[in-house]
């Protein structure tokens, strides 16, 4: 496929895909939700692939949404119901398939990351930034809006009720290493590192027994609602589906044999 604000590369098991309208600092747009939901779904259905490391190109990792672009207005409706219609249509099917890929997610934030961007690198698994970089919740404060793109599930899951409500009320820069202080991010390294540690976790993942990270993905994301009961059962099923898995065959037999596990993603 040719994307029009990607770019898409496969280096061994993993796939960067890389937010790539850097004149506009990697902005959102209706081209980009329907590829970042292509590029995701392509990533899932190939085999070969076993992480996607997910970046920006130039100075930005995501800016948000393009608010220079046009907003369609539906028929005899508001522009509230257009943006609402679009979230439903394109937005929230996009950051949804990025939260719940089978396979390990690796964000690696270079520069600034603003509003619905801050969603797009929150719904990856592990976030890794450069210190530079910093995280602006800007909906409230200077638009009016209500943070999207999955911020006001994740923020205050993640670093608590108190700091969410100062980040989306307040609209303040929070530093890179203050966000993975707080927990909001896995690690915040030094710039000319990013690439490095983030390529580094990526390959590190690609080489792991992907089915059962995936289903790690599902019972986290399932505790989050789950009673203590639900939650048990889950990991019952869990547990039946991945000891069906070669991988879980080999690392049980590496453990034993005292080597290390050469898993094959299946």
């Amino acid at each position: 496929m040719t994307y029009e604000t990607l770019l898409v590369e496969r280096r061994g098991g993993v796939a960067q895909i890389t937010l790539n309208r850097p004149q506009v600092l990697n902005a959102l747009n209706e081209p980009m939700y329907e590829e970042l939901t292509a590029a995701f779904a392509a990533a899932e259905a190939d085999p070969a692939v076993r992480a996607v490391l997910l970046t920006g190109a130039g100075r930005a990792f995501c800016s948000g949404a393009d608010l220079a672009r046009p907003r369609p207005i539906p028929e005899g409706g508001t522009l509230g119901d257009g943006v609402a219609e679009t979230m439903h249509a394109l937005i929230n099917p996009m950051v949804a398939r990025i939260a719940r890929l089978k396979k390990p997610v690796i964000a690696a934030v270079n520069g600034v990351v603003a509003g619905g961007g801050v969603g797009v690198a929150l719904a990856c698994d592990i976030v890794v930034a450069a210190k530079s970089a910093t995280f602006i919740q800007v909906f409230g404060p200077n638009l009016g809006i209500v943070p999207d793109i999955g911020c006001t599930w994740m923020v205050p899951r993640l670093v608590g009720r108190a700091r969410a409500l100062g980040l989306a009320l307040l609209g303040d820069r929070l530093p890179a290493e203050t966000a993975a202080d707080w927990g909001l991010i896995w690690a915040a390294v030094e710039d000319e590192r990013l690439m490095i540690e983030a390529n580094a976790l990526a390959e590190r993942l690609a080489a792991g027994p992907t089915v059962g990270f995936g289903l790690i993905k599902r019972a986290l994301m399932a505790s989050e609602q789950n009673d203590f009961e639900a939650q048990l059962a889950l990991e019952a099923e869990s547990q039946r589906i991945a000891f069906t898995t070669n991988d879980t065959v080999e690392g049980i037999t590496a453990f034993l044999t005292k080597r290390k596990p050469a898993f094959t993603g299946t």
